[in-house]
């Protein structure tokens, strides 16, 4: 059974806050929202895939030497959601305790990603408000050597497409494993996707209808697979998506795909 390192599309909600009086304000609430379900059940629907979903805070606190434990330990990865400063810093920066004992450094968590695919692991990118460029560029893959083993290329600005009204996909190469035996015109509307452009050498399975900005887009890089969707596998963006008939047909097609079966 492959394993399967899924990190971001969870959230905390704190309140609402109440302002009792000019000197007392009270947050009361507290709810932990696991986003993600929907794509981890998808891909263990099938039986053949054993998915670990972690918060993107689980991800960022790994200690220093966990994260290439983690490396060896999966098959593949899924990254949704997940800007690039939970690769790029340590929490170990942010304690006052240890500065000027020793220089402080760790292992870079974006080297070892870049390195762990090349040497066959295989990866997802999945889209949202901190994915591919981002909101106001806070995503920031693009900028990192993340850059290199994307099958797409990050714009260089805010890269955030939205409507209401939402768009669906158009195959571009509906033989593609990734697509085989399904219909993307029963896509429900997708409320949001990420702009980028085409790589070359890598292949552009599918748009969003009405442009040429790629939908699903997948590569090699040494010898790791990669696959990147545009859009978020879960709400706010993917809430409709979650209700496809197909979602967990699309997901395990690509996990299939991605893993060489």
């Amino acid at each position: 059974m492959a394993k399967i390192y899924y990190v971001g599309d969870w959230a905390v909600m704190l309140g609402p806050m109440f302002a009792e009086t000019p000197f007392n304000y009270a947050w009361k609430g507290t709810d932990i929202f696991n986003y993600g379900h929907w794509l981890k059940n998808a891909l263990e629907s099938g039986g053949a895939h054993q998915v670990t979903s972690v918060p993107t805070w689980e991800f960022y606190r790994l200690a220093p030497g966990r994260y290439e434990e983690v490396l060896a330990e999966y098959d593949a990865f899924v990254f949704s959601d997940v800007e690039s400063k939970n690769f790029q810093l340590a929490p170990q920066f942010f304690d006052r305790s240890q500065f000027g004992r020793k220089p402080l450094t760790f292992p870079d968590r974006v080297r070892l990603t870049v390195e762990a695919l090349r040497a066959g692991k295989h990866m997802m990118f999945l889209g949202g408000w901190l994915s591919f460029n981002g909101e106001m560029g806070k995503g920031g893959w693009g900028r990192t050597q993340l850059r290199e083993v994307l099958p797409v290329e990050c714009l260089e600005h805010e890269d955030l497409c939205e409507s209401t009204e939402g768009w669906r996909g158009c195959a571009r190469k509906p033989k593609h494993p990734v697509l085989a035996g399904m219909n993307l015109a029963t896509m429900p509307p997708i409320l949001g996707y990420n702009i980028v452009k085409p790589r070359r050498g890598c292949d552009v399975l599918a748009v969003w209808e009405g442009t040429r900005d790629p939908m699903l887009a997948v590569g090699q890089f040494g010898k790791g697979r990669v696959l990147a969707y545009t859009s978020d596998p879960a709400p706010h963006w993917g809430c409709n998506f979650v209700y496809w008939d197909e979602y967990n047909r699309f997901w395990q097609n690509a996990a299939s795909w991605l893993l060489g079966k």
